[in-house]
């Protein structure tokens, strides 16, 4: 019986396992093609620095307002239905991003890809919450690691040949209609990403309350929640119903040494974002590289990313995930520093190729020294802070960014991106 039950057990983890692959892969061809190039987009309609900027500070605020109303309403909800619902709601938004050229012309389409990019953050908002939870519930530990493997091998190289496959269309055929086509792709993968998500079963024993066996660090915390983008941003909240409940956001963790740790983190991630909404300016109005060679250094970019992602493990297991991630902050500047001497686009590929093996010590190094300075029995306080963090640094730094580039020029403000990105380097390295 209990054998039986077993075969069962396994044989449903594969099944959720081959949709949460196939949704993944199909979401790095929606990240391949309309994610990668809709800020490049906007800038050929010509958008302002500030209007590419708003494209990550709105969904930013959207998720400060958001998150935690939003663990609260799905508390209870089915998480299957829920997932797929949220996805839905969000991704349909990639498909209407075709249409817009026949809608609007070229500086109305700007401010309706804003628009748009705020109404879907919402459901995004929800979505980053549920597909956590679902991942968290149909996904056992002893196979969350193998899984992750998986996904992120499946998404690079998913990402990497609808972003190929984008550059190319996109110089072969006349604009507008070539990013019609290009964000046509990506809806179309969109849509099947969310297709799998809906095609998760939950394990049987959800039927009478209960789940795969969790993290034991995580036992005795209430509902966990993750909201992640870019870096994983995560929140993790309590059961407000729960006798021994405690405010999220205290003034002790403010003045602990986790909250210099969370300082530094909002100016890493403020920094960061600085840059971001400079870059598509600066390929299009600046270095004037074809979309194909955007596509291509965006391919080199995620390709060495990957390969340096195959030794992070080698690395932290000798020197540590706090000395990897400094390596990773360090060097962040190194991206906006090469592209600063770029005059076409042979700079431009030297700096995707070396920026791609230091943003996976980054995306390796951040999380897992978080993790470390993170208390097992007090994790959803310090988590709802990183949260507060991540959001309020992507928020200033979208903002502030673009009024630096438009006040000193594109090129004065890679530099002082490069500048930054070393300060708040500096900063980890004394805090973190």
């Amino acid at each position: 019986m209990n054998r039986t039950a077993d075969l069962h057990s396994d044989a449903l983890v594969r099944w959720n396992l081959r949709q949460l692959y196939w949704d993944v892969a199909w979401f790095g061809v929606l990240a391949g093609s309309t994610m990668a190039f809709l800020a490049v987009y906007a800038a050929r309609l010509g958008a302002t620095s500030l209007q590419i900027g708003m494209l990550s500070a709105g969904p930013a605020v959207v998720n400060l307002l958001f998150t935690l109303p939003a663990g609260q309403w799905l508390e209870g909800k089915p998480l299957i239905r829920t997932t797929f619902l949220a996805s839905l709601g969000q991704r349909i938004g990639y498909v209407v991003l075709v249409f817009l050229p026949w809608v609007f012309l070229e500086s109305g389409q700007v401010w309706a890809i804003n628009g748009l990019t705020l109404v879907m953050s919402v459901a995004g908002t929800l979505l980053a919450i549920a597909f956590n939870a679902l991942y968290a519930e149909v996904v056992p530990v002893e196979w969350r690691g193998k899984a992750a493997g998986w996904r992120n091998g499946l998404i690079a190289i998913s990402m990497t040949v609808s972003t190929l496959t984008s550059g190319y269309i996109l110089d072969q055929v006349a604009f507008p209609l070539n990013y019609q086509i290009v964000f046509l792709i990506g809806g179309v993968g969109a849509l099947l990403s969310s297709y799998h998500l809906g095609r998760v079963r939950m394990p049987a024993q959800m039927e009478g309350g209960q789940s795969f066996p969790s993290d034991p660090a995580k036992e005795n915390l209430g509902k966990i929640h993750w909201g992640d983008w870019l870096l994983q941003k995560v929140v993790w909240r309590r059961n407000p119903a729960r006798a021994n409940a405690r405010p999220l956001l205290r003034m002790d963790l403010l003045n602990s040494p986790y909250g210099l740790f969370m300082a530094g983190a909002l100016a890493f991630y403020a920094f960061q974002y600085f840059s971001l909404p400079i870059f598509p300016l600066v390929y299009v109005n600046l270095l004037h590289i074809t979309d194909g060679a955007i596509s291509l250094g965006g391919a080199m970019f995620n390709g060495t990313m990957m390969i340096g992602s195959l030794f992070l493990y080698r690395l932290s297991a000798r020197l540590g995930h706090r000395k990897v991630m400094l390596m990773g902050v360090l060097l962040f500047g190194v991206f906006p520093f090469l592209l600063s001497f770029a005059r076409d686009e042979r700079m431009y590929y030297l700096a995707c190729l070396i920026g791609g093996p230091i943003v996976a010590l980054i995306n390796g190094g951040l999380i897992n020294r978080l993790m470390e300075r993170v208390p097992a029995d007090d994790r959803p306080a310090h988590m709802a802070l990183h949260n507060l963090a991540l959001n309020l640094g992507i928020l200033l730094g979208s903002l502030v960014g673009p009024l630096c580039a438009d006040w000193l020029g594109l090129r004065e403000a890679l530099y002082l991106g490069a500048a930054l990105r070393l300060l708040a380097g500096l900063l980890l390295w004394r805090w973190g």
